[in-house]
């Protein structure tokens, strides 16, 4: 059988993209894939046709059958944008112009060459210098409460929420909602879009501290306001941008309906939603083309894997569908580490650090503690670490958090986490001594532990790697050379 220990010896090689409720994590196994290096190279090489399984359905049969049982089909893809507006947003999504003290771009925490994240547990904001793993605080400098989520297939139908918590997005009505209330836009394109215009207001994340002056040692128009002064912000970064001449006529030229006097937030963010959603996209991973047909697109011991998936393992109890999400809500009791949510949830309570409340934040409901959304499995493996506070640094120590919670609460090793965060876990208990128990007790019932032989985990993993679209891989050509503002781009 699978061995919890395995996975968290060492430092805990764990997964926390939640697979089964968030996620986020991956390293190799090495003992593991050494083991089974040898059982998949002769299983791959087993035939799936009926006459070679005695008159029994074929694998593929069977994983047909179950794939349509379960809704799976091939996604649609999105109509891709005018090259206009999407070279604009390309350009946006480097610009550290956007960020008060311009030192934070939108990459700096969701870049292509991160899996379109940041490679970290907690995000470091306001005050941290460098870029992915090597990112480290400078100066004053705080954590965010939570890793980066990847972008991956965001401007799909269907993808209407935004954040671990899901403050943000696009309810049925077609209106969006966001922390902002009353003041959030309503002409975006979608929920993607009216994503940008959050991560731009907080101070700790590209706002700004009051005192703190901006790269050029010049004041920040922005520190002064507050994260609650939405509306002041997005028309500070509208002017800074307009205020570039190759902006302007970047926008004139993409958005040529929209007179200058008109330019707001929501062009901004509607162009650089343009270039996520597109660059973004990874709809042709084998598992995408087995969807179309091609039965020799998944090897063997993905297809197993898949009938796990999607069968007796009833990892499609959360990640369900063609994306492997249900973009619901659910506790799975992913450990509480870290810093916990020293943010104040939106509900105007108190800041509940060292814990992290999830769901509960923005619904004020003690239902949803805990609570983080569906986070879908696509370029899965890309994804490092896993879960919405980076708890699990590999993909098969989040499955093994999945299959035994409780064994996997009891057994959690810390040191997988970043250097900066080490001993959180300790700190955690000290405060909180029942914390394990509040989660355990509110434990999503969809969660079934199970039992997964090594062979079965093999399996289940060459289905997450069959998620994997290859042509992602390497994005470097989405890097620009330079932006208008002139500010750099790679550091």
């Amino acid at each position: 059988m699978f061995s919890l220990a395995a996975c968290s010896d060492g430092g805990d090689d764990g997964g926390d993209d939640d697979v089964g409720g968030e996620t986020s994590a991956e390293d190799e196994d090495t003992d593991e894939s050494t083991d089974t290096e040898g059982e998949e190279s002769t299983t791959e090489e087993e035939s799936t046709t009926e006459e070679d399984t005695g008159g029994e359905p074929s694998l593929d049969d069977q994983l047909r059958e179950l794939l349509a049982a379960e809704g799976v089909e091939p996604v649609p893809l999105p109509a891709p944008p005018d090259e206009a507006k999407f070279e604009l947003g390309r350009l946006l999504f480097f610009d550290k112009e956007l960020s008060g003290p311009r030192n934070i771009s939108c990459a700096t925490c969701h870049h292509p060459l991160l899996g379109s994240a940041d490679a970290q547990g907690q995000s470091k904001g306001q005050g941290a210098v460098g870029l992915g793993p090597l990112r480290v605080h400078s100066g004053p400098s705080l954590f965010l409460p939570r890793s980066a989520l990847s972008l991956w297939n965001r401007g799909v139908e269907g993808w209407d929420t935004m954040f671990w918590d899901g403050r943000l997005g696009q309810a049925e009505d077609d209106s969006f909602f966001s922390p902002a209330g009353d003041a959030t836009p309503q002409d975006f394109d979608n929920a993607l879009a009216a994503f940008t215009i959050i991560p731009i207001t907080p101070d700790r994340e590209m706002r700004g501290f009051s005192d703190q002056l901006d790269v050029f040692d010049q004041p920040n128009e922005m520190a002064g306001l507050t994260d609650a002064d939405f509306e002041d912000i997005w028309g500070a970064v509208v002017a800074r941008v307009m205020a570039i001449d190759a902006y302007a006529d970047m926008i004139d030229e993409a958005f040529p309906e929209v007179a200058p006097e008109d330019v707001d937030i929501t062009v901004l963010s509607n162009a650089i939603g343009a270039f996520e959603g597109e660059a973004f996209l990874a709809l042709d991973a084998p598992f995408d083309r087995y969807l179309a047909g091609d039965d020799d697109a998944l090897p063997t011991a993905a297809k197993r894997g898949a009938l796990l998936f999607y069968g007796e393992a009833n990892c499609s109890g959360c990640h369900s569908g063609s994306l492997q999400s249900d973009f619901d809500f659910h506790n799975i009791a992913v450990p509480q580490v870290g810093t916990g949510n020293d943010t104040g949830p939106m509900t105007g309570d108190e800041p509940e650090a060292p814990l992290d409340l999830g769901r509960a934040r923005v619904t004020g409901e003690d239902a949803d503690r805990f609570q983080f959304r569906t986070p879908s499995l696509r370029n899965v493996l890309l994804e490092s670490p896993y879960g919405h506070n980076g708890a699990y640094a590999t993909v098969e120590g989040m499955i093994a958090h999945h299959l035994d919670p409780e064994g996997s609460l009891a057994s959690y090793d810390d040191s997988q986490l970043d250097p900066e965060l080490v001993g959180s876990r300790a700190e955690v208990l000290a405060e909180v001594p029942d914390i394990d128990a509040q989660l355990l007790d509110s434990l999503d019932p969809l969660l079934i532990p199970a039992a997964l032989s090594d062979a079965e985990l093999s399996d289940l993993v060459a289905f997450l790697s069959a998620l994997v679209d290859q042509d992602t891989l390497n994005q470097l050509d989405l890097v620009p050379a330079s932006v208008p503002s002139g500010l750099p781009v790679n550091d």
